[in-house]
């Protein structure tokens, strides 16, 4: 009865461990090196990795090897690898930048070892790579790569977020996934280089998080999923407010219903986790003036 018993439970762990592969479609598996520690860089390794439905990592801190399965036609190895380096490990093929490398904990500070300098994940190069290889977005939005450089990064990322959250105040789905097309193809043109040093760490650490989050949104037309996504999203943006100097007083508003928080242009409270159900439902908690 025993050994039943454990049969049924190692079939659960399998069943458990590839499950997250059941929705990527086109699979394509590689094993790679990636340094780390412990328990806590399998957490962050596999997280920076792991995209719904497009990637899945799974990470071995013994032998230090990373399984990646990836739908081949919306991914591919680099693209995975580039985010893993951004939360700061290195893997056979790049290096974490240094901020980010320098963010870990002191347990997930791993031996870095000797590579050459074109090897390098350094965030100008990233950047470029980066638009030459996330999926492409011209089918869901009217912004041009021209256009969107004439306008400050900065800008361009809080322009679209805000577009975000007024089609959710709206209801109105298939202009926030338009809207979040756009966020995504504002993230893509980011030029982090640009950023001084301890702005660069903190965007490093919340890009991965807004590229999936955007991208997320801009894939459905459910708005009660826009409206969870939203969440991470607006929680992401608000760590880069800091360094963001806008032309006009912005406000974290927050609904106590959903516990969520979200930015917003108007001091009068618009709800977008609830519309015109409960438009009013919130509260403003922190007030940011940091006009140019």
């Amino acid at each position: 009865m025993k050994s039943i018993f454990n049969i049924l439970i190692v079939l659960l762990v399998v069943l458990s461990a590839t499950s997250g592969y059941a929705q990527i479609k086109n699979q394509k598996t590689e094993t790679v090196k990636v340094l780390g520690n412990c328990d806590m860089c399998k957490t962050s390794i596999e997280n920076a990795g792991n995209l719904k439905n497009v990637s899945s990592v799974i990470w071995n801190k013994d032998s230090k090897m990373a399984e990646i399965t990836f739908d081949s036609k919306k991914t591919n190895r680099s693209e995975i690898l580039k985010r893993i380096a951004l939360a700061g490990y290195d893997s056979d093929e790049y290096l974490a930048p240094d901020n980010a490398y320098a963010q870990l904990a002191e347990c997930c500070k791993y031996e870095r070892q000797d590579k050459e300098p074109a090897m390098a994940v350094d965030h100008t190069k990233m950047e470029m790579e980066m638009e030459m290889t996330m999926p492409s977005t011209e089918n869901h939005t009217d912004m041009t790569m021209s256009e969107i450089k004439e306008i400050s990064n900065l800008d361009a990322l809080f322009n679209s977020y805000f577009a975000v959250k007024d089609a959710l105040v709206n209801t109105n789905p298939t202009t926030a996934a338009a809207k979040s097309s756009e966020l995504l193809t504002a993230l893509k043109a980011l030029k982090i280089g640009s950023l001084k040093a301890e702005e660069q760490t903190t965007a490093t650490k919340v890009i991965p998080s807004l590229l999936e989050a955007s991208k997320n949104i801009s894939e459905t037309k459910d708005i009660g999923k826009q409206r969870e996504i939203f969440k991470v999203l607006s929680k992401s943006m608000h760590e880069l407010i800091s360094f963001y100097n806008a032309n006009e007083t912005l406000y974290y508003q927050y609904c106590p219903m959903q516990d969520a928080n979200w930015l917003s242009k108007d001091k009068t409270v618009k709800n977008p986790y609830y519309g015109s159900q409960m438009l009013s439902c919130g509260s403003t908690v922190e007030t940011i003036d940091n006009k140019k």
